[in-house]
C-alpha cells in the first residue's frame, strides 16, 4: 500500500447532508452517472428510500485537506441483510455461518438499489490518485476492524476500477449486465439494418404493434416533467412489483418520485404510453441520461397489452438516443431477451474485502473459477448476437 502523506483530515458522516452540496458534486462531476451526484443521494435519504428502518445505515466517508473536501465515498452499514444491492450474495453467508466468521454487519459502497456500473470512490483530480485511495481504504479498514464488520463491499463499480481496487485487496466478482452502443447511427433504421433479417421484421412487427392499438408514445425530459408524472411513475413501480411479489424489488417510497420532480428532472427522461382517448397513461419508463450515456431504471404498464414493455424499456429509448447521439444506453438487468433486441453482454463488477482471512482465501479462490467462466459465457453469447456477417468483426 502506498505510504500516506501527512496533511489529510478524514471525517465520517452519518448523512449525505453533512457534506457540502458544491463540494460534493465538484468532486461527483467526472463521474459518468448523476447516481452519486450528492442530490440523488440525499433524495434517497430525505425520502426514507435508505434509513436505518430500510437496512441502509448511512456511513460516508470524508477526506479534506487544507479544509478542502478532496476524497469522498458513499457507504452504508448492512447489519443483517443484503436486499437492494443486487449481489446475490446469499451463499457467502450461508459459508461464513458454516466457518463461524462474520459476514453481517457489512460496509457496502454503492448508490443504492442501482445495479449500474457507478460506484467508485469520489476524488480531487488535483490529489494524488492512489495516494488519497490508499488513505480511504485504510480509513475504511480500520474502521471496519474496531467495529467487527465483517467485510466491505463495492457493488457495481464504474468500469475499469475493479483492477484498481485489486491493489487494496479486493476480489473482483462478475456479475453480466447489457448495453447498446451507438456507433453513429444516423437513425433508427440503420441501427436495425445491422440485424439479420428475421430480427428486423420482429422488431419493426412488434414496434407497429402499440399504433395498431391506438397507443402512442410521448417522451418528457427535463423540465417538461411535472410532479404528477413521477406519481404516475411510482404507481406504474409499484405495480410493477407486486405483480411480481414475493421476487419483487420495492425499495424506493413515493417521497422519492415525488421529489425527483424537484430536484432531479434535469437528468431523467419519461417515455409515456397513452391510449386513445385516455388521459392517464397506461404505461411508464423512467431513464436516466448524464452527457452521452443513458440508463433504463423502472417501468411500469397494463399486462394486457403486448409489446409494451419492449417499446418503452428499448425500442423507444434506442430511437431516441440516437437522435439526442447517445453513445452508449444501458437498460439495466434483466433476461437474455435483451440479446436479441440490440443488445450485448458486458461484465460488471462487485469487489469483496472479507476481514477473516479464511473466508477471503475460498472466496478469491472460488471467483477466480467462478469470473473465468462468466467471461467465457458473455464471449459465447455474444457471438450468438442476431447481426448480420459483416457487423459480427468486433466479436
Amino acid at each position: 500500500m502506498p505510504a500516506v502523506s501527512a496533511g489529510y483530515r478524514t471525517a465520517w458522516l452519518s448523512s449525505i447532508q453533512e457534506a457540502g452540496q458544491a463540494e460534493w458534486d465538484r468532486l461527483a462531476q467526472e463521474t459518468p452517472t448523476p447516481f452519486l451526484h450528492w442530490q440523488w443521494l440525499h433524495l434517497l435519504e430525505r425520502s426514507r428510500s435508505v434509513s436505518l428502518q430500510a437496512g441502509w445505515r448511512p456511513r460516508h466517508l470524508a477526506v479534506y485537506k487544507s479544509g478542502r473536501l478532496v476524497g469522498a465515498a458513499p457507504l452504508y452499514i448492512k447489519d443483517q441483510s443484503s436486499e437492494g444491492e443486487f449481489v446475490f450474495d446469499h451463499p457467502w453467508v450461508q459459508l461464513a455461518d458454516k466457518l463461524n466468521v462474520p459476514y453481517f454487519p457489512k460496509i457496502v459502497g454503492m448508490s443504492p438499489f442501482t445495479p449500474i456500473g457507478a460506484y467508485s470512490f469520489l476524488l480531487d483530480p488535483g490529489q494524488d490518485r492512489r495516494e488519497v485511495t490508499a488513505l480511504m481504504q485504510e480509513e475504511i479498514d480500520r474502521l471496519c476492524l474496531d467495529s467487527g464488520i465483517g467485510g466491505s463491499h463495492y457493488n457495481f463499480v464504474v468500469p475499469g476500477w475493479e483492477r484498481e481496487m485489486q491493489e487494496q485487496g479486493f476480489i473482483p466478482w462478475i456479475h453480466p449486465g447489457f448495453v447498446w452502443t451507438n456507433p453513429g447511427y444516423a437513425g433508427f433504421d440503420d441501427f436495425l439494418a445491422r440485424l439479420k433479417s428475421s430480427r428486423r421484421k420482429t422488431i419493426k412487427r412488434e414496434r407497429s404493434s402499440l399504433a395498431k392499438q391506438g397507443i402512442r408514445i410521448e417522451i418528457r425530459c427535463g423540465q417538461d416533467i411535472q410532479e404528477q408524472h413521477l406519481r404516475w411513475m411510482y404507481s406504474f413501480y409499484a405495480r410493477t412489483n407486486l405483480r411480481y411479489f414475493p421476487w419483487s424489488c420495492k425499495y424506493l417510497t413515493e417521497d422519492f418520485f415525488s421529489g425527483l420532480a424537484r430536484d432531479c428532472t434535469s437528468h431523467l427522461v419519461l417515455m409515456i404510453a397513452y391510449a386513445r382517448d385516455q388521459r392517464d397513461p397506461v404505461g411508464m419508463s423512467m431513464l436516466v441520461r448524464k452527457g452521452k450515456q443513458l440508463f433504463g431504471r423502472y417501468w411500469g404498464g397494463q399486462t394486457e397489452i403486448p409489446f409494451l414493455h419492449f417499446n418503452l424499456c428499448y425500442y423507444q429509448p434506442i430511437e431516441w438516443a440516437v437522435q439526442q447521439g447517445i453513445e452508449r444506453f444501458d437498460p439495466g438487468m434483466g433476461g437474455e431477451h435483451k440479446l436479441y433486441r440490440g443488445f450485448e453482454l458486458v461484465p460488471n463488477y462487485s469487489l469483496h474485502k472479507m476481514y477473516s482471512p479464511q473466508m477471503q482465501e475460498i472466496m478469491a479462490m472460488s471467483l477466480r473459477e467462478f469470473n473465468t467462466f462468466q467471461n467465457q459465457r458473455i464471449l459465447e453469447l455474444n457471438r450468438e448476437l442476431p447481426l448480420k456477417r459483416a457487423s459480427r468483426e468486433n466479436y
